[in-house]
């Protein structure tokens, strides 16, 4: 998804406090995404799959078809949301995903995603605008995922990557994207339960 698009819709929605935070779901065709700190040296060949700049943070990464993206247009400041619980809520509803298909997955310190031993299965990047939040994270499903092999995943040289399909079988990108985004709305609708707790309290 183009960043103007997703710019022109997060300056509209900016333009009111009225207008209602949105999770959109896609998948993507083939592409490279570099983020705003992204180094050249991590696309190590081209294989006719194209690079494009965006304005996330974080280093190059893959989307493709069969892989989840959940964009959160969330307002940050009317949530009393920190970047950090946010980030930090995202991978908490992919583990939470993951649970659910009897699969123990981790947060690697310093690195975010979410991560199934030593591989990598959900690449989390967000921008911060106006208080306002956009882009997000992806999960892979069932994905060919050779393309990985021409880029150092987020930044990071030989790391592996992984997926549904090959951890337990799961094939329907579709419902586990349903099953995602109602992850990241209970977390964020229990996030902003618990400030109303504190403030009655």
């Amino acid at each position: 998804m183009g960043d103007a698009v997703i710019d022109s819709a997060h300056d509209a929605a900016h333009a009111t406090n009225d207008i209602a935070d949105e999770i959109w779901l896609c998948e993507h065709p083939p592409v490279f995404t570099q983020g705003l700190s992204g180094k050249a040296e991590h696309l190590l060949r081209d294989i006719g799959i194209p690079v494009i700049p965006i304005d996330r943070g974080g280093q190059i990464t893959y989307h493709g078809p069969g892989q989840v993206v959940a964009y959160l247009m969330l307002d940050l400041r009317r949530r009393s949301l920190k970047v950090r619980e946010l980030v930090t809520g995202i991978e908490q509803a992919v583990i939470n995903l993951l649970a659910t298909y009897e699969i123990g997955a981790q947060r690697s310190a310093g690195a975010p995603g979410v991560y199934v031993g030593a591989a990598k299965i959900a690449a989390l990047g967000l921008r911060i605008k106006n208080g306002c939040s956009y882009h997000g994270v992806s999960v892979n499903v069932d994905m060919d995922l050779t393309p990985y092999a021409a880029i150092n995943p987020c930044g990071y040289a030989g790391l592996a990557v992984t997926q549904l399909r090959d951890l337990c079988g799961e094939r329907d990108s579709g419902k586990v994207g349903a099953e995602l985004a109602k992850l990241l709305v209970a977390h964020l609708e229990d996030k902003q339960a618990g400030q109303r707790d504190e403030v009655n309290s």
